[in-house]
């Protein structure tokens, strides 16, 4: 949400257009994307809820039910034997790693936190950017290549 915010306070403050935009060669892909990998990770974020969890509000909170602690597993074995469900956590998973990457950094930025902990702060940006999607794309890849 705040990015989209920011978007539009960035259009808006500017009523004339530059003549010439390079935007290769001022950000990078990432950055000057940022409103579309947001848009894939929210996409994402809803069909991941109705994969795990809006069938489960029934039973969670509505009508609370001793339930069979193997189900989940269960389920997630069901769900990712579809190889096409697989490809769209997998690219959901990348464009949140390519989110991540940009919008950790830029916090930090947008804080002044950018000059003297730059380096800290990019080794971490990278590691969290890049270990979270991945621990999640080899669940999603295990569980596929496990399933037959």
């Amino acid at each position: 949400t705040m990015g989209f915010v920011l978007e539009l306070k960035n259009r808006k403050s500017r009523e004339v257009k530059y003549n010439s935009y390079k935007g290769a060669l001022n950000a990078a892909w990432v950055s000057r994307n940022m409103i579309l990998s947001g848009i894939v990770v929210l996409l994402f974020l809803g069909l991941h809820l109705y994969d795990f969890w809006i069938p489960e509000m029934d039973y969670k909170y509505v009508e609370v039910l001793p339930l069979d602690p193997d189900r989940y597993f269960d389920e997630l074995v069901h769900k990712f034997k579809n190889p096409v469900r697989v490809g769209i956590y997998v690219l959901s998973f990348i464009f949140l790693a390519l989110h991540l990457y940009h919008g950790f950094a830029s916090s930090f930025q947008s804080v002044g936190l950018n000059n003297k902990y730059s380096k800290v702060i990019k080794s971490i940006t990278v590691v969290f950017s890049v270990s979270v999607p991945i621990g999640f794309v080899v669940i999603a890849l295990f569980h596929h290549l496990t399933a037959f």
